[in-house]
């Protein structure tokens, strides 16, 4: 059996099933990225919440494994040289996931690195982006009086909408025909932006045909309905 003792995070979460990959998260844009890769990918895996609600976040079992306190996290048992690694950041965790099974990133290298851009595309610009339309849309920003700060954001959000629009013009993925770490990444954030947020009408979200053509592509796979949901907010 595999031994992940000497993870702190295993006292507040212990891990039922120590031999599959443990994933702290909660379903957020960056949380289900994870999730959903873990199930596009099949892997055998177990979901804990860590609920903010309750602060779980700055718990010192979490912060043990990741000392920024930002979900999701993972602990795989069968690391690199088959040894347990505990790794954070959704970008790095998908990169990692993708190489450890050879799937949703490009072998050829001018692709993979095409793809990595786009990734890069969503943890620099729209998660970032659009995370601030959220906060001046929906949370305590709204109430602000001042609206600049948060027109500001409304405009470099509907502008990298419009690269991203673009881009998806005649293809059915980012990178084409091939699904890659990078619809999976910059999706639920798009999900997210009108769905949870509200402000498709604000961001102009309706002239982004091409960009609803492929979310709604997406929202229909397995996979990703069942990752939406991961973990469970019980």
């Amino acid at each position: 059996m595999n031994d992940l003792s000497a993870f702190p995070i295993t006292r507040k979460w212990p891990a039922r099933h120590p031999d599959r990959l443990q994933l702290y998260s909660l379903p957020t844009p960056n949380g289900v990225k994870v999730s959903i890769l873990l199930e596009e990918l099949g892997l055998p895996y177990e979901a804990h919440l860590v609920s903010f609600d309750t602060r779980d976040q700055f718990s010192p079992e979490f912060l043990s494994l990741n000392p920024n306190n930002k979900i999701p996290a993972i602990l795989d048992p069968d690391g690199p040289r088959g040894q347990p690694l505990a790794l954070w950041e959704s970008g790095a965790i998908l990169i990692y996931l993708a190489e450890k099974t050879g799937r949703f990133l490009p072998q050829d290298p001018a692709k993979r690195y095409e793809t990595l851009q786009w990734l890069m595309f969503q943890m620099g610009g729209i998660g970032p982006m659009f995370g601030q339309v959220g906060f001046f849309h929906l949370y305590a920003g709204k109430d602000y009086a001042d609206k600049r700060p948060r027109d500001r954001y409304v405009a470099e959000s509907a502008r990298l909408l419009g690269v991203l629009d673009q881009r998806l013009a005649g293809r059915d993925w980012i990178m084409g025909d091939q699904y890659t770490i990078a619809d999976i990444a910059i999706l639920p954030w798009m999900r997210n932006l009108v769905e949870h947020y509200g402000a498709g009408e604000l961001v102009g979200y309706p002239r982004f045909e091409e960009v609803q053509r492929v979310l709604s592509a997406w929202q229909q796979r397995p996979a990703v309905q069942r990752g939406l949901d991961m973990p469970p907010r019980g």
